[in-house]
């Protein structure tokens, strides 16, 4: 038996913006969408159009209120080709950076932001 990684899901209160925000900083594209037929809830996937892997972005017409993650702290990790090129672009759309360096790995170099704004 082989496990492959399929989706990670986000629950957010502003679909349109995040659709918008992981178009414009990562450039996913929407792969598929689906609607409850009651509207309850809608659910928008994203890929990257080389991996098979998803970000399912779920909106839920009942919550009133903003999520609270406590402590539940998640991150979505990307590759890029041009590391200094990436920096800028996220600069330019005023991102909260978590830093403004770039950190090597052994397999190349990284940043990473902390939300959107």
């Amino acid at each position: 038996m082989k496990f492959t990684f399929y989706h990670n899901n986000i629950n957010v209160s502003d679909l349109d913006k995040s659709v918008t925000f992981y178009k414009e900083a990562l450039g996913l594209t929407v792969s598929r969408t689906k609607e409850a037929s009651d509207g309850s809830f809608k659910l928008v996937f994203l890929g990257d159009g080389v991996t098979e892997h998803l970000l399912e972005l779920t909106w839920l017409r009942d919550m009133d209120r903003p999520y609270n993650l406590g402590d539940n702290e998640f991150h979505l990790a990307v590759k890029v080709d041009n590391i200094d090129e990436a920096l800028a672009h996220h600069k330019a759309m005023h991102l909260q950076l978590s830093s403004n360096r770039k950190q090597k790995l052994p397999s190349g170099e990284h940043s990473s932001w902390t939300r959107q704004s």
